[in-house]
Formats: structure tokens, C-alpha cells, sequence
């Protein structure tokens, strides 16, 4: 019997803007337009110089979803030296890329379009579906519409984007809410094949928001998640947790099979109380299971040659170095 295999990535995590159109009523991440609002090129390549030297493969732009329709906000652009935020997050994949790490961009809805402009300088793409269901957590926050998010999965399946999606477990779904998005995940995939990973991420209360006294999802009900996620969805779906964010290692018998990215040189700027686990520590969370180090393109998209040629050479010599290790990290 093959040992088990849980793998995680080696991240920098560069959150261009906080600044956000939504309003969901769990979030801490979003700001108001103000000083510091932005990450400043200087301040994303130190960044990238930092993960380079601590071997990251995987530099995770996010920013705040359309963060021009906020007033105010081109007025701290401006000081980037770009027009528009997708010309900044372009500018900076290219640099994440001249550093040796591949880029992956998390930044809620984007167009087919604005995709296919960043496909190029990204190995992989994401955005967390949450739920299929209709929440007041989601009031005021017209970019969590289901419908629009599912519409984004599509697309970047049609564009052969590998792709990151999950659900954001404890915001007022039900139980058959869960599944209902689960299987609306495994249809999308069904059909473009283009779903590399599940996030199944347990809500975390944060002070100063709406829902700060909402309850916190309890273990059993998170290891249930992951059980019937590993029964809807296809095998070649890894699913991943959150170390930071739960006891992992009572949730990897459920059947998780991934960890995400972990940085030894960023906090988790969504939840900035959690810190990540230290990578001597993500052995005894696998227990049993081999643990490897992977990159933020699974294997089989690059057998499939699912990016951007002139990503190759990078993703050759990153791949041939997790490999040349001992398997295990």
C-alpha cells in the first residue's frame, strides 16, 4: 500500500490593496482608502528578494476585489507608477517571475479578458466560490453573487487555467448549502478539468466586524465537510486546509490531501492573528503521510502544458528542484 502524500507550496503572500468593493461581514482584510493602502513596488520586490532567498516557489498576489470603484483609491495607484491595479499586478507577476518564483493571483472577479491578460505570467489562478448560497454575510458585497463566481470558474476553464477554488465554511451556509457548492464545483471541473485544488477554510471570527460572535465551526463538523468533499468530487481534486487556521492534524485522516502555501517570510494577511505553522512542525501535523513540497501548478497541468511557454524554463527548474530533495521536506 502507497503511503499517503500531503503536500504543501512554499509561499510569499504580496497583498497589492486592501482596498475592496464588497462588504462582507467577516472580513478584517478590507480598508478604507488611506495611507498604506497599497504595496509599493519597492516594498513587493523586497518581498520577492526575501522569498527568493528563503526558497519560495510561489509568490500569492491578492487585492482587494475592484478596488477602483472605491473613491479615492487612483489618487494611492497613482503612486505605483501604473493606470490601472491589473497593470500593476501584470508588472509585478513579470517580476515575481524575474526573482524565479511563479505567480499565482487570488483577486476575486475578474473578466474573461482581464484572465486571459494574466494567464501569461501566472502558473495558476483562484478564486474561493464560499457558497452557492444567498447569505446576509454577503449583503453589500456584489461580487460574492454565486452565479458571477461560478461564471469566473467557467472561464478560466475555458482558458485551461489551473485553477483554486473552495468554500469558506461557518458564514451561515447550511449543510446542504456545502454540498450544493461542492457539487457545482464538480461540475465545472466535469467539464473543463480544470480544478487543481478544494479549499475547505473554517470561518475565523475577527473583532470589529459584523459577525465577531458568530460561532466557530467545531472539528467534527469540518472533518464531515472533508469527507464529503473526498465523496463528490473527483480524485484528482486535492483537498486543502488551513494549518494556521484549525488543529490540522485531527483533520488529515478526514482526507485532506494538501496544506496550501505556507510562507517563511509573510503572515497571512487575511488572518493576520493566525500565524503559520514552522515547516519542522508540518511533519508531526501529516503524522503518518509523506510530506512534499509541490508547486502552485500541479504535475499533471504541467505534463499538460497548461501555461504559457515562456513560463516553462522556470516551472523545469523549479519542478526538477522540489524533486531533487528527498521527497520529504
Amino acid at each position: 500500500m502507497q503511503p499517503r502524500v500531503i503536500t504543501y507550496t512554499k509561499n510569499v503572500f504580496l497583498p497589492l490593496t486592501s482596498v475592496c468593493r464588497n462588504r462582507c461581514g467577516y472580513c478584517s482584510f478590507r480598508t478604507p482608502v488611506q495611507d498604506g493602502c497599497v504595496m509599493l513596488p519597492d516594498q513587493a520586490e523586497a518581498v520577492l528578494a526575501r522569498g527568493q532567498a528563503a526558497g519560495c516557489t510561489e509568490a500569492l498576489f491578492t487585492f482587494g476585489e475592484h478596488p477602483e470603484e472605491e473613491a479615492g483609491f487612483d489618487a494611492f495607484l497613482e503612486k505605483t507608477g501604473y493606470d490601472t491595479i491589473l497593470d500593476y499586478c501584470e508588472a509585478m507577476c513579470r517580476l515575481a517571475i524575474r526573482y524565479g518564483i511563479l505567480p499565482h493571483t487570488n483577486a476575486g472577479i475578474l473578466t474573461y479578458g482581464e484572465m486571459k491578460r494574466l494567464r501569461p505570467v501566472n502558473a495558476s489562478m483562484g478564486l474561493m466560490l464560499e457558497t452557492t448560497a444567498r447569505i446576509p454575510a454577503h449583503h453589500g458585497s456584489k461580487g460574492k453573487d454565486p452565479e458571477v463566481r461560478l461564471e469566473m470558474m467557467e472561464d478560466a476553464g475555458r482558458l485551461k487555467i489551473p485553477f483554486t477554488t473552495g468554500l469558506l465554511l461557518g458564514i451561515g451556509e447550511t449543510a446542504a448549502d456545502r454540498e450544493d457548492s461542492l457539487l457545482a464545483i464538480r461540475d465545472v471541473h466535469l467539464k473543463y478539468g480544470h480544478i487543481q485544488e478544494v479549499i475547505l477554510q473554517n470561518f475565523c471570527p475577527k473583532d470589529n466586524t459584523p459577525m465577531a460572535a458568530f460561532r466557530v465551526p467545531e472539528t467534527q463538523e469540518i472533518c464531515d465537510t472533508i469527507a464529503l468533499a473526498r465523496r463528490i468530487l473527483p480524485e484528482e481534486i486535492s483537498v486543502q486546509i488551513a494549518p494556521n487556521l484549525i488543529d490540522a492534524s485531527r483533520l488529515i485522516g478526514c482526507g485532506v490531501s494538501d496544506l496550501g502555501g505556507i510562507s517563511p517570510v509573510t503572515i497571512d494577511y487575511v488572518n493576520p492573528e493566525h500565524p503559520w505553522p514552522a515547516f519542522a512542525d508540518l511533519k508531526k501535523i501529516v503524522g503518518n503521510a509523506t510530506l512534499q513540497e509541490r508547486l502552485c501548478i500541479y504535475p499533471r497541468y504541467i505534463r499538460m502544458g497548461w501555461y504559457d511557454p515562456a513560463l516553462q524554463p522556470l516551472i523545469n527548474r523549479l519542478d526538477q528542484r522540489i524533486q531533487g530533495g528527498s521527497g520529504e521536506s
